[in-house]
């Protein structure tokens, strides 16, 4: 009997009944739409309740929180271990698609270097909630393919740096880890701070302005932040 491709009818052959003939192995297509959706808003949920909770609350209340079986969340990811590390992924893919934008926005403005780093620590505050990274208590980057965007995170950052240390819009002994470690305390939201995103982008105005070359001497070596 032939593949039946998902959302695809049988045939009263037992074939599927699009005119291919009895026994033709029918390509398989990826995931459904709807398959797609809740693998998302079990990701979107997941994020929400470990930051909530830890990275040991239960399967079950990510699954209650998603608006689906617990059954769906196994389905996509079979183990504690696979949401975790696609949790991990996810957040390094927005903060990594953040820094990217900051730079193609500031060079289609031509504006100063600095004004793309603002644009980056803003876009974090925005999916702050979406992280869970290392340095927030999330589990370690492990898998090959979150490291590589792991690293090209840490590339960008250290492209628009240098970028405003060429205009003179940013002073040269900022690092790469700077910019991570000061991303990862604007995703803390205070909980007594009535509208957090606007204390937030105030903030940023206050570390962009120390970032001027003409700021004081900064007053210890950098720190850089683990990979895991």
């Amino acid at each position: 009997m032939a593949e039946v491709e998902s959302g695809e009818t049988a045939g009263e052959d037992g074939g599927p009944s699009n005119g291919r003939r009895p026994g033709e192995k029918v390509r398989q297509r990826g995931p459904r739409r709807d398959a797609a959706d809740n693998r998302d808003r079990v990701l979107a949920a997941a994020a929400t309740a470990v930051r909530r909770e830890g990275i040991a609350v239960p399967m079950a209340t990510i699954a209650a929180d998603a608006g689906v079986g617990v059954g769906t969340v196994y389905r996509h990811f079979p183990c504690r271990e696979a949401l975790l590390n696609a949790l991990t992924h996810r957040s390094f893919e927005l903060v990594l698609a953040a820094a990217t934008r900051a730079a193609e926005a500031n060079a289609d403005a031509g504006e100063p270097g600095v004004e793309a780093v603002r644009r980056f620590l803003d876009r974090t505050v925005e999916h702050g909630g979406d992280l869970v990274m290392p340095m927030r208590g999330g589990p370690p980057a492990l898998d090959e393919r979150t490291v590589a965007v792991q690293s090209a995170v840490h590339a960008q950052l250290r492209a628009l740096l240098q970028a405003g240390v060429r205009d003179g819009s940013i002073r040269a002994d900022v690092t790469a880890g700077d910019l991570v470690i000061f991303g990862a305390l604007l995703t803390e939201r205070l909980p007594h701070v009535a509208d957090w995103n606007t204390a937030a982008r105030r903030v940023i105005d206050v570390y962009a302005a120390g970032l001027a070359p003409t700021a004081p001497p900064l007053r210890s070596t950098p720190v850089v932040p683990s990979p895991s």
